[in-house]
């Protein structure tokens, strides 16, 4: 058999293999290149973080590790801080991190992509959750997304997650007043079992801690608090000082029949401080006066502001009281005595509504004229608020005694009259938009309506104003609420005021605005293109400029808005008018350089 003999291989490569081998470190170099060019650019991101007190879920370090992680989990570079430690979620109002985090987006120099959130109660509690989308919508309309960074759903737009965060944002709102609730049940509890709920003690009048026993273990000093949860806190008369200067104002007041005034300033002159560490005032003293706390009595729910709103008075059956909580200062005979003489002092104030008409009419025979510091600088004359409350608004006061002034000066009347006009059409161009299957929003405090597609249109009221006979009339604009819209409405009013005249729609950035932005002169020859002569009009040029921004910037059977041409020229009539003597030496010139 013949023998097989192994086939002899080169130990160096053939020349093939070395082709290959010097090709593949460029094809290496080349896939690498082209996976760098492939991949995203690192997103840059700005974290709001926001805590209102202090727990433990929520706190500020907790926010900023979880945003953290999950930035590096997704490559998004954290390059902005914005943060509101201490701050209540139901309301923009004292967030000044949120509030500048709104600045800096919609100017258009943010410097990040996106924003990053722990989650949507972080974003606020607000109690209409249409306003917590509407500073959303704020920041996804200049492009920049807001992640909620540990919520179960992505913020992408998906029907899910806008359901889902709905409901976090409804949720969030609910938390706030099951927590007002439940802090309401919580305080009246103590009151019913005679505890002071928390607070400082009134004057002459001292915290001290007790066990559960009701056994005293310590005064507590201005700021401190108690350490357990299973203590409670009573209240204790103070330093004997305090007490007998509660009692010498009850004898004084109801005894002696000194007035408030002379009573605070006997009390300075004796060198005592009032409960705020201050000089005593008659209102501090009559704030003693009318406290039943110097009974013994712990009274709670006298007034209450729930979840940010504005504060009520409520009514006597609404309060919630303890009667003989501890041993009173002042006894009840010389407290009843002291309520007695405080009617009688509010009675012996009170005047009919001829005698401070008169009052008023008298001062205006001797001043000729009649405005609030007149009035609250006048001695013989009650003070405005007074007259504010009798008749309704001191302007109501100054018709029923034959006074009119100045248009310029009737701040209050014009400004109601101004929100009356603005609402009026912006119920109009609502209906009309929405009956034609377009959404619309109006934000109230900015005089601000959001169309569907994102157009924003400010709405501003021009008044006819002027200085005297020997000038024609001209039109302002007091103050725009809100500069940064895409467009401007303006409605015009006729000379006297009383209607409208006419209207103009033009882009906020071309109006001619005072040199400090908060006026607005409207005249002919500079608004004579984009007069509108109805509301019909204005409904055709914003539906034309819905199309335009669908259509490619072209318009289709609607009032054409201002051309970039118009605004340039709108800008530059913001330059000084000529005048006849300026005219006439620029012709001058111009002659003179023709000769020559």
């Amino acid at each position: 058999m013949p023998s097989t003999v192994p086939e002899r291989r080169s130990s160096s490569p053939t020349r093939p293999e070395r082709a290959i081998a010097l090709r593949e470190p460029r094809i290496a170099k080349t896939a690498s290149f082209q996976a760098e060019q492939q991949s995203p650019p690192t997103l840059r991101a700005a974290q709001y973080l926001r805590m209102s007190s202090n727990p433990q879920q929520y706190s500020i370090e907790i926010q900023a590790a979880a945003i953290a992680a999950y930035a590096a989990r997704r490559g998004i570079d954290i390059v902005r801080n914005y943060s509101d430690p201490g701050r209540s979620g139901l309301t923009i109002a004292r967030r000044k991190g949120l509030q500048q985090l709104i600045n800096d987006v919609e100017s258009g120099q943010t410097g990040f992509d996106c924003i990053l959130v722990f989650d949507v109660s972080r974003w606020g509690r607000f109690q209409d959750t249409d306003e917590s989308a509407y500073y959303e919508f704020i920041c996804t309309r200049a492009g920049i997304q807001v992640h909620y960074c540990a919520d179960e759903f992505e913020n992408d737009g998906s029907l899910s997650s806008v359901v889902l965060k709905s409901l976090k944002r409804a949720k969030a709102a609910g938390f706030s007043q099951d927590l007002s609730r439940n802090v309401f049940m919580g305080q009246t509890n103590i009151v019913d079992r005679g505890y002071w709920r928390g607070g400082a003690a009134p004057y002459g009048l001292r915290r001290m801690r007790v066990d559960a026993n009701r056994k005293h273990k310590g005064i507590l000093e201005h700021g401190e608090q108690k350490n357990l949860k299973s203590e409670r806190v009573i209240l204790v008369r103070g330093p004997s000082s305090e007490v007998k200067a509660v009692r010498r104002i009850f004898t004084s007041f109801a005894i002696h029949k000194r007035n408030r005034t002379h009573i605070a300033e006997e009390l300075n002159a004796d060198g005592l401080l009032s409960p705020g560490g201050k000089r005593w005032t008659a209102l501090t003293v009559s704030n003693i006066l009318a406290n039943e706390i110097y009974l013994g009595h712990i009274i709670f729910n006298r007034s209450s502001m729930k979840l940010a709103g504005h504060r009520v008075t409520n009514p006597p059956d609404m309060w919630i009281r303890h009667d003989n909580a501890f041993k009173a200062i002042v006894e009840p005979r010389l407290f009843a005595r002291a309520q007695k003489r405080l009617v009688q002092v509010a009675n012996n104030k009170q005047e009919t509504d001829q005698q401070l008409l008169d009052r008023l009419v008298n001062l205006l025979r001797r001043k000729g004229r009649l405005s609030v510091h007149i009035i609250a600088a006048a001695k013989t004359v009650p003070h405005p608020s007074v007259y504010t409350k009798r008749f309704g608004s001191l302007m109501r006061a100054y018709e029923l005694v034959g006074y009119r002034p100045n248009a310029r000066y009737r701040f209050m009347e014009i400004a109601v009259e101004i929100d009356r006009t603005i609402c009026s059409v912006v119920d109009d161009i609502i209906i009309n938009l929405r009956g034609r299957g377009v959404n619309a929003s109006f934000l109230h405090e900015l005089y601000l309506v959001t169309i569907s597609g994102g157009l924003t249109v400010s709405v501003a009221v021009a008044r006819a104003v002027s200085d005297g006979d020997t000038r024609a009339r001209r039109w302002e604009v007091r103050k725009l609420k809100y500069q940064k819209a895409e467009l401007t409405l303006l409605i015009r009013m006729d000379s006297g005021n009383t209607r409208i005249q006419d209207y103009f729609l033009l882009p906020t950035a071309a109006l001619p605005l005072t040199k400090d932005r908060k006026k607005l002169r409207v005249s002919d020859h500079l608004f004579c293109r984009m007069r509108l002569d109805s509301l019909e009009a204005v409904m055709a040029a914003l539906y034309g400029r819905l199309r335009v921004s669908r259509e490619e910037n072209r318009l289709t059977g609607a009032h054409p808005l201002p051309t970039q041409s118009e605004t340039r020229a709108i800008r530059a009539s913001q330059a000084k008018p000529l005048t006849p003597a300026r005219t006439k030496r620029r012709s001058v010139r111009k002659a003179g350089s023709a000769r020559a």
